[in-house]
């Protein structure tokens, strides 16, 4: 039978529940309590495509992580400036950015980190400045490590970092798979959105050969499921036929609580603590860490 998330009951002796992964449901475990922290694993959300997602899985699974225990900056890296406005931030108001960060050498990192409002979340924010840094960054030397560079002086002041990636496949977003431990992409359940992966993976690789060997994809995020839809099970079905176990088990159903908690510039985890959204990145964020991704 079905129940309510859109997973399946399995007839017969031992009940296995399948996601709408198609696989067994895992019982995750409770992360583990820090006793100290840092170095940061840093994690690229990329997807060149936009509308997928990539800003409301930072944010919350960023809050998700905190809530266990860990110390996480966010890094919007998007010159929309969406995540720092999504935690309350005022893109125009700002006297540094992740712009200053990267094209002035006497800009100290730690000065353009702001605190958040959520415990153990601060935030690099970013805003319409940055769309510059594209063109400028082409003449710098080792143009694709700058951010990487940057992210070295405070790496040990955070156990998870997570770069918020403008949807394209250009120079800023090859900053990001450079400066990764690892790249999350979140994928809507639509079919064209299926069909852009192939490009974003073949550049992945392309980092991992000549920038950054120890690149690796921790996974792939399904996002805005809905169950209901044939289309969106039969673009499951494929995701998970094209990448098989990278897929997260986590699935991030459809709903508007997402778009109310951005209104309000919380993540879900505070604005609707107890709706299945809220609890379906804390399971992302035990997911993550249970496969190594995150401490």
């Amino acid at each position: 039978m079905s129940n309510e998330q859109g997973s399946i009951t399995l007839a017969g002796g031992d009940e296995d529940i399948l996601g709408p992964t198609g696989r067994p449901l895992t019982e995750f475990p409770e992360p583990p309590v820090l006793t100290s922290h840092g170095p940061a694993r840093i994690i690229a959300m990329v997807n060149q495509k936009g509308g997928v997602g990539k800003t409301t899985s930072t944010i919350n699974l960023g809050a998700a992580l905190a809530e266990a225990g860990r110390k996480v900056l966010l890094v919007d890296f998007d010159p929309q400036g969406a995540l720092s406005a999504g935690l309350g931030t005022n893109p125009h108001e700002l006297d540094l950015t992740v712009y200053n960060v990267l094209m002035d050498r006497k800009v100290d990192i730690r000065d353009a980190i702001l605190h958040t409002e959520i415990e153990n979340i601060d935030i690099l924010p970013a805003n319409i400045d940055l769309s510059a840094a594209e063109v400028q960054l082409v003449n710098e030397v080792a143009r694709e490590q700058v951010l990487a560079s940057a992210l070295r002086k405070v790496e040990d002041n955070y156990d998870v970092v997570l770069i918020d990636c403008q949807p394209s496949l250009g120079l800023l977003t090859v900053n990001a798979l450079t400066a990764a431990h690892g790249v999350i992409i979140p994928l809507i359940c639509e079919f064209f959105a299926l069909r852009a992966v192939a490009l974003l993976v073949e550049t992945i690789d392309k980092v991992q050969d000549r920038l950054n060997p120890g690149l690796q994809v921790d996974g792939v995020l399904a996002t805005m499921y809905d169950a209901r839809t044939l289309h969106a099970r039969e673009v499951l079905a494929r995701l998970v036929e094209a990448f098989g176990d990278k897929v997260f088990e986590t699935v991030i159903k459809r709903t508007i609580k997402f778009a109310d908690a951005s209104v309000a510039a919380e993540p879900i985890t505070t604005y609707a603590a107890n709706h299945q959204g809220a609890d379906a990145y804390r399971r992302l964020a035990k997911e993550l860490i249970a496969r190594g991704g995150a401490p």
